[in-house]
């Protein structure tokens, strides 16, 4: 492969926002399909993670798909929807949701640079205890303690999403990169109302 499972996120997260600094609902898309390859590096450990996600991704692309003028801009369809569409089919559960394991990614990523010495177990335990861990209930934190027995050697996992790149300069980009717009769409779910709900 021609640079890392990063390059192409780095390159679409140019495009995340309008000249106008507003948030792109497709480019951001696309940015998070661009990463979804690094969790098929995990195997089964992260198989259910990656079935959410491609769910909550595809539950807002149809959204923009049924009208791409009108939500062009990530959050005209959360502001549609704020008021009464608060249950796990509306695109603000989507976006909350694929916002949270996109913090995950994030911390597990940071955790790879800054730990060298941790298992990918004891990162990826490390970054769901900050990130995931207090909105999932106890059936999706006894999932994740399972697959986390799956998770793959540290150093395998490094080469394959290392391709013929520098992995951990692209990860520290991405990282560096796509944190504020996770940052942004938090701020926006809170102004909402929506980013304190809990999984049931």
């Amino acid at each position: 492969m021609e640079g890392t499972v990063f390059t192409q996120a780095l390159e679409g997260m140019k495009h995340v926002k309008s000249e106008e600094g507003v948030m792109l609902t497709k480019p951001f898309l696309n940015v998070c399909k661009q990463i979804l390859p690094v969790i098929d590096k995990f195997g089964p450990a992260m198989a259910l993670a990656k079935s959410d996600i491609g769910g909550n991704i595809i539950r807002l692309e149809n959204k923009y798909l049924s009208n791409p003028t009108q939500y062009n801009h990530l959050y005209s369809m959360v502001q549609e929807e704020a008021k009464t569409a608060k249950g796990s089919s509306s695109c603000a559960d989507g976006l909350l949701w694929l916002t949270r394991a996109m913090d995950f990614l994030v911390g597990l990523f940071r955790n790879l640079l800054e730990h060298q010495d941790w298992s990918m177990s004891q990162a990826c335990s490390d970054s769901s205890g900050k990130t995931l861990k207090k909105w999932h209930g106890w059936l999706a934190r006894s999932s994740f303690t399972v697959a986390m027995k799956l998770a793959p050697d540290r150093k395998k996992f490094m080469d394959v999403i290392g391709g013929r790149g520098d992995v951990n300069s692209d990860m520290k980009k991405f990282c560096t990169t796509f944190s504020p717009f996770l940052e942004e769409n938090h701020k926006f779910l809170a102004s909402v109302g929506m980013d304190v709900i809990k999984a049931s």
